[in-house]
């Protein structure tokens, strides 16, 4: 069988280039993030427009301890404005926010701040928005089988379907595509469990100059795919 589709169900964003953007402008790292911040709002209104009902989003991986302090804290303070501050503006627009990632190393204020933004919107239709954050896909499926053993489920009664449940906001469903964006081909290490069988599409825009054209030839990309699922 295949399934054609002119919009992805669910679509996921690998947002690379921020860094690469504000260093070709002669501008410090963090304008690169503001700027890129910016355009994953404007990209999310967009899509949803579009008829995509959930955007997922990487933001931060576990991998991105490893940077400076100084640029670590500056990606958990916009963290924390987007799922604060910037949180009414999706509400405002009927979207749920959804937060997919570990819990280790987060303060508990941006824990309990987290909490409160999908409490707020967990009733809103217009679409879902997943940001990724603290993410790592090995981790999350190790922190779904360690869910399992927790409830001590039988090893024998272990199914794919059920590590899909044990999954981070395991309403999230399957990814159909994944844009990645400043040329690099590769998915460094996001959401693998759900990728198994989801379109990819490599951009050679850096992501702060990701437009609404650029994600048009996207979904022309994906209209044209002719997705068979293996078989």
């Amino acid at each position: 069988m295949s399934k054609k589709s002119d919009v992805p169900n669910h679509l996921s964003l690998i947002l690379d280039g921020n860094r690469r953007w504000a260093k070709s402008k002669g501008l410090p790292t963090f304008a690169g993030h503001r700027k890129g911040y910016q355009n994953l709002k404007d990209t999310v209104d967009y899509a949803i427009e579009k008829g995509v009902h959930f955007v997922t989003a990487f933001i931060f991986s576990t991998e991105n301890w490893k940077r400076s302090v100084k640029e670590v804290n500056f990606l958990m303070d916009l963290a924390y404005k987007m799922v604060t501050k910037d949180i009414s503006e999706l509400h405002r627009k009927n979207i749920k926010a959804l937060w997919l990632g570990s819990h280790d190393g987060l303060s508990p204020k941006m824990l309990t701040a987290i909490s409160k933004a999908e409490e707020l919107t967990k009733n809103n239709t217009a679409g879902t928005f997943g940001f990724c954050f603290n993410y790592s896909g090995q981790q999350e499926i190790a922190d779904a089988l360690k869910n399992l053993i927790k409830q001590k489920v039988d090893a024998a009664k272990v199914t794919t379907k059920l590590i899909e449940k044990s999954l981070y906001a395991p309403e999230v469903p399957p990814i159909d595509m994944v844009i990645r964006t400043s040329g690099e081909q590769r998915i460094s290490n996001f959401m693998i469990w759900r990728l198994a069988y989801s379109e990819i599409y490599f951009s050679s825009k850096l992501w702060p100059d990701f437009g609404k054209k650029d994600f048009d030839d996207a979904l022309d990309f994906y209209a044209g795919r002719d997705r068979r699922f293996g078989q």
